[in-house]
């Protein structure tokens, strides 16, 4: 039997959907492009549930929205599927394993975080992480930036958060405005190829094959306005009803809004944002140190979920050490004051993308392979890989001289980054194997040095 002459996939029933996004949300590892990837052998090659151009479709418009692709995708196949509650059970499945896990690991980093152990694992994590960034923004850059142009807008944007410390979403806003004005003059410099290669010739039919017509997913105005009327009915009753019980200046109150305003901006991923992040959560609101921030990012990186799941963390650290409920509840409930902050921020910064897939998913369906934001997409892109280089600076220069240039700098730190960065680009090791080893490594420095 060929491939084209197998039969089409069964339908699939919500409860088994539901139990692989399940699944799905404790196996996530790798971040976005090993997530994708594990999305893709499922559902594309093994269970044939969506077929290769559907899939990278979708792919295409996640990559143009702000916020955690991966997660959207994700969003996406769900909705397709089995309509609005598909796309909700994907996408928060995604998302609230990463959330329980991080809650827990963050009670007892700051519980326990000067414990030995603790200490020698978070010691060989942090120059992974940096390794991992300083890979990051390699992998982008060479994919991204093919010509001159793209390249002088990488570099302009370092230098714009670098030298001149501008705010991220404004990097953003000039970097899709340079990609949009370049797309009208040259275009052939801000073309964008998605990516993410094409559909193979002779495959298995899928279930939601390149031209199943999916019932549900007609574009309808009047559905697109009560997708975003709910959305904002959904956002404005959570803001309000903590505006209301613990007032505006309250710091869960205002990480609520400021996460708002950060999931519309996180273009690129977790990586690009993370600087608009730690300016904000470490300097302007002082919710947690640069050191705590390091740390979050390093035990972001040993759980499942998307990257910018380090926001549960940021918010948990910062309703720890402000016990942010003390004013309604009485001091003394600062785990629960942290869970809530935790949560607060999960569930602010990541309600847009459900809104952008719900409410943008049937335009898509409607106009498919005619996106017209890809010049700006690509420089935004290109913004990304200057802005991830200063990321990677900062990381280093906190990893390898922790108290400062006047400080010891950290030998063992180095060497370990140095290996896991010729690990990442050489030996192509995943991420889980190359964060265990490297934990290993801190362990055994740790308790040498005893």
């Amino acid at each position: 039997m060929t491939a084209e002459t197998q039969p089409r996939p069964a339908p699939v029933s919500f409860a088994r959907a539901f139990r692989f996004w399940l699944w799905l949300g404790f196996v996530s590892f790798g971040g976005p492009a090993g997530q994708i990837a594990v999305m893709h052998a499922e559902l594309v090659e093994r269970r044939r549930w969506i077929s290769e151009r559907r899939f990278l479709h979708a792919l295409n418009y996640c990559m143009v929205l702000p916020g955690p692709e991966a997660q959207q995708l994700a969003t996406y196949i769900g909705w397709l599927l089995h309509g609005t509650r598909g796309g909700i059970a994907a996408g928060a499945l995604f998302v609230l394993p990463s959330l329980a896990i991080l809650i827990g690991l963050t009670w007892a980093y700051l519980a326990f975080g000067q414990v030995p152990v603790i200490a020698g694992i978070l010691y060989g994590i942090k120059p992974a992480v940096t390794a991992i960034v300083v890979h990051a923004a390699w992998r982008i850059g060479k994919r991204a930036l093919n010509n001159a142009a793209l390249w002088a807008i990488a570099a302009a944007a370092f230098v714009a958060i670098f030298v001149l410390h501008l705010p991220f979403p404004l990097i953003v806003i000039g970097a899709a405005v340079l990609g949009f004005v370049g797309g009208r003059i040259a275009p052939e410099r801000f073309k964008t190829g998605g990516g993410h290669g094409r559909a193979k010739a002779g495959s298995a039919p899928s279930l939601i094959d390149d031209d199943t017509v999916v019932a549900h997913a007609g574009y309808r105005t009047a559905r697109l306005v009560s997708v975003l009327l709910v959305g904002l009915a959904l956002w404005a009753s959570v803001y309000l009803g903590l505006v209301a019980s613990l007032g505006l200046d309250n710091p869960i109150t205002r990480m609520a809004g400021f996460f708002s305003a950060a999931a519309l901006v996180t273009f690129g991923g977790a990586y690009a944002v993370l600087p608009y992040v730690f300016e904000s959560a470490v300097n302007q609101f002082r919710w947690l140190s640069a050191t705590q921030m390091i740390d979050g990012l390093a035990l972001g990186e040993t759980t499942p979920g998307p990257l910018i799941m380090i926001v549960a963390f940021v918010g948990f650290v910062g309703g720890w050490q402000t016990d942010a409920l003390a004013a309604a509840l009485g001091p003394g409930h600062r785990l629960a004051s942290a869970a809530l902050a935790a949560c607060v921020a999960t569930w602010f910064t990541f309600l847009p993308s459900f809104v952008f897939i719900l409410a943008g998913g049937p335009l898509v369906e409607a106009t498919r392979d005619s996106l017209s934001l890809t010049a700006p997409l690509t420089g935004i892109t290109a913004a990304v890989v200057g802005v991830i280089l200063n990321l990677a600076l900062f990381f280093a220069f906190h990893v390898l001289w922790p108290a400062g240039f006047d400080g010891r700098f950290e030998w063992p730190a180095a060497l370990i980054g140095a290996a896991a960065l010729v690990a990442l680009l050489q030996a192509r090791l995943g991420v889980p194997k190359l964060i265990g080893l490297c934990a290993l490594a801190g362990l055994a420095i740790e308790f040498g040095q005893r």
